[in-house]
């Protein structure tokens, strides 16, 4: 029988095991170019094996304790500095970084819309901790609303490995995972602003062919073509049609410099 889960009024499980930290830290491949965050650090457990790849860190955290506690421990590291922030709010980098977190299971929507929703896109990586059902459903193969398409055309978004309860102190009523995350390079602003209206017309309209969603970009015929040489089928339902197949058909469409595609709506530009 499991056991009971204790009361946790802050709703904060600190990952515990080592073996799931070394493995995140290690999965990240930091260097001494690279500029980490460990958003939500709580006491630095994390932050202790990211000071160890000679990478720059950043790591946020909100709790006052907290806080003290980090500056205590890492004064001797010139190349962590603890920013006191709540990772909802704190600002992020202007350059490529990457994320290294447990991140808190309350917070994680809120925090993957910062770090995946924007144009032009700073995050280039992310070794992160969730709660399972969530890290289970950003890996379907097909996103189940709008927002997460748009994440997954243009991530790579993949479940590592499945991180038990008995891992966090106090231990969650729910498992978690290891979600790795990698920026599609291919996937640029150009591309971007074309693929928007695409997947916005695609999750509006899913039970129309395909070519429909096309209909107002590029002639039918053009559009015909550009689903096939993508692989997927223009008389087909376009809930059968998958996101690589749209970012590719994004892609040709971008390298039109006679296209021009509408702007991006504000909540998509960082």
């Amino acid at each position: 029988m499991r056991s009971r889960v204790s009361p946790n009024p802050s709703g904060v499980h600190l990952l515990s095991s080592r073996q799931v930290i070394d493995r995140l830290v290690g999965d990240a491949g930091l260097g001494a170019h690279d500029l980490v965050l460990d958003l939500g650090a709580g006491p630095g457990t994390i932050t202790a094996s990211l000071a160890h790849t000679g990478a720059r860190v950043l790591a946020v955290e909100r709790d006052a304790r907290y806080v003290a506690a980090l500056r205590r421990r890492f004064a001797g590291h010139d190349r962590v500095r603890v920013v006191h922030d709540d990772l909802r709010r704190v600002r992020l980098p202007r350059r490529d970084f990457a994320v290294v977190a447990s991140i808190p299971f309350a917070t994680s929507t809120v925090l993957l819309r910062r770090l995946l929703t924007p144009v032009p896109a700073r995050l280039a990586r992310a070794e992160l901790v969730v709660e399972w059902g969530l890290a289970r459903r950003l890996t379907a193969a097909r996103p189940r609303d709008l927002e997460q398409a748009w994440w997954a055309a243009r991530f790579e978004l993949r479940l590592a490995r499945r991180i038990p309860a008995r891992c966090f102190r106090p231990a969650p009523a729910v498992d978690a995972a290891h979600l790795k995350v990698h920026r599609r390079r291919e996937v640029d602003a150009r591309t971007a602003a074309v693929l928007w209206p695409l997947l916005t017309e695609a999750y509006r309209r899913p039970d129309e062919p395909a070519r429909h969603v096309l209909g107002d970009l590029v002639a039918h015929r053009l559009g015909r073509r550009l689903l096939h040489e993508a692989g997927a089928d223009p008389a087909g339902p376009t809930r059968s049609v998958h996101i690589g197949q749209w970012s590719r058909v994004a892609g040709a469409l971008a390298g039109d410099r006679a296209l021009r595609p509408p702007p991006l709506p504000k909540s998509l530009r960082s």
